[in-house]
């Protein structure tokens, strides 16, 4: 398929005018994709947003779409010291049965706000339900948890672009974020793939603040990259003319 046989009815109006940022500068290019959440690798060579983290996903060729949705980063007045004591987290379950159990788990726990938002999605789920929070609010606790949904977490983002510590497990799938290339407890503070030692990783921060502001320091570092709009669009082209190079 060509880019002038998109449209956005028929991939949706974010994956269309993102896709055509780029694929306007090759009207005649053929190329394959794959939009929405992809968590398998394709048979084929395809655009994607979204790629399981694998050794063997070369057919996954990532670009930057979507990116209303995906790049969302903030400005964090709040400084570090001032924020509670506590993990925060609000989303769906969605598919996703990890969040339900996560929710289950911390609802009650000391320094956990950790919760579905109301409604619940599910009348089972009523009881690990609270009220939605806005990210401005969220901004107000030190430590944010990141939980993957369809396929990577939309939080991730403006978590490391804020000044709290973002809580997360190992990611399993990327986006143009290179969520693969985030180094543990560098970038983030990893749990386990059970999410198990989740109390233990908070209250070791809340003793080591120091620790906490260098892990901060250096995902703010790493989103930095991603500002640069005249780069970001330069790398894109290399993209996808590299695709089309080796597809003829």
């Amino acid at each position: 398929m060509s880019i002038k046989e998109l449209s956005p009815r028929k991939v949706g109006s974010a994956y269309y005018y993102d896709m055509l940022e780029v694929g306007r500068f090759f009207p005649k290019a053929k190329f394959d994709y794959l939009f929405g959440d992809i968590t398998h690798i394709p048979e084929t060579p395809s655009f994607l947003k979204s790629r399981p983290v694998s050794s063997d996903n070369e057919n996954s060729v990532l670009l930057k779409l979507n990116k209303v949705r995906h790049f969302n980063f903030i400005q964090d007045s709040n400084v570090y010291e001032n924020k509670k004591d506590v993990i925060i987290w609000r989303g769906s379950s969605k598919v996703t049965h990890h969040r339900f159990e996560v929710c289950e788990k911390y609802f009650d726990a000391p320094r956990c706000d950790i919760a579905l938002c109301k409604p619940a999605r599910r009348t089972g789920e009523t009881h690990v339900s609270r009220q939605h929070m806005t990210i401005e609010e969220q901004l107000q606790y030190k430590f944010i948890l990141s939980m993957e949904g369809n396929d990577v977490a939309t939080n991730l983002k403006w978590i490391m672009s804020s000044n709290s510590l973002c809580f997360m497990r190992k990611p399993r799938y990327e986006t143009w974020f290179m969520e693969g290339t985030l180094v543990p407890d560098f970038h983030y503070v990893l749990l386990k793939d059970d999410f198990s030692d989740l109390l233990e990783k908070v209250n070791f921060y809340i003793e080591n603040p120091s620790l906490a502001k260098e892990i901060i320091a250096n995902a703010n570092e790493y989103v930095q990259q991603f500002f640069d709009e005249e780069r970001e669009s330069l790398i894109s082209l290399l993209v996808m003319k590299k695709y089309i190079g080796l597809s003829q």
